[in-house]
């Protein structure tokens, strides 16, 4: 993952529990930097008082937005017409947008028309068309989970869910491992994973119960893996194949 991009992140108070929080900034840190970091809501709701002291603690910026009508979210066009502000800014490289509303779908799409890479958070309660038009799209339910499910050395205690695994799941890890194979039919197992989130932006190993998509293909009787050395490395290559 490349660590030096710049992320805006741009939060629908409104529509996302605060519960989520202290999870959503630690995971938005493995894609890059949070340079600008906004909420946007009416604050003179009482059931945005619970965000106050998490919005002090991950130094998020509120943005007042006010209901004019009975009905209509005015977040959602402060929140796009800051996005776009930014965008022709050229602070960042990249956004995040928080959210579990469908009406973010057009403001994702032309980010990502414009060069800029965009991830999108929401509960999964999501709508399909906000998913797919995100690069990748992360659950807010996994990174709860996640989070309670370590033990005190900070390892996983999250059992694996092999029923999750449908036919559809597996059609497309066995495509995606075809689609980007060599002549002998391996992969690297990196370009597998990077092809299956450019196919489905929402999937992750974590909603299967595998903290990362090695373990997750090793499950699975489909495939067989095969670890290779790298010259002045102390890491191996992974690489997959289907099964014949």
């Amino acid at each position: 993952m490349i660590k030096d991009i710049k992320i805006a992140v741009l939060i629908d108070g409104d529509n996302i529990p605060s519960k989520y929080i202290s999870e959503m900034m630690e995971e938005i840190t493995k894609y890059g930097t949070p340079t600008i970091k906004r909420i946007y809501g009416d604050w003179t709701k009482p059931h945005l008082s619970k965000w106050k002291n998490v919005l002090l603690e991950n130094a998020i910026t509120p943005i007042q937005q006010y209901s004019y009508t009975q009905g209509k979210n005015a977040t959602d066009s402060a929140m796009i017409i800051d996005a776009m502000d930014i965008l022709y800014s050229g602070k960042v490289n990249g956004f995040c947008l928080v959210s579990s509303d469908s009406d973010f779908t057009k403001l994702a799409t032309r980010l990502r028309e414009a060069g800029i890479i965009v991830y999108g958070m929401g509960e999964k309660k999501t709508p399909d068309p906000f998913i797919v038009a995100c690069d990748k799209f992360i659950y807010l339910e996994i990174l709860a989970s996640d989070d309670n499910d370590k033990d005190e050395k900070g390892k996983s205690k999250q059992k694996p869910n092999l029923y999750n695994i449908t036919p559809k799941v597996i059609r497309l890890l066995k495509n995606s491992v075809d689609d980007a194979a060599d002549d002998d039919g391996w992969a690297f197992l990196g370009d597998v994973g990077t092809l299956i989130i450019k196919k489905q932006p929402n999937f992750d190993s974590r909603n299967f119960g595998f903290q990362k998509l090695t373990p997750l293909f090793k499950s699975l009787p489909q495939f067989e893996m095969e670890e290779r050395n790298q010259a002045n490395a102390r890491f191996k290559l992974i690489y997959v194949r289907n099964k014949r």
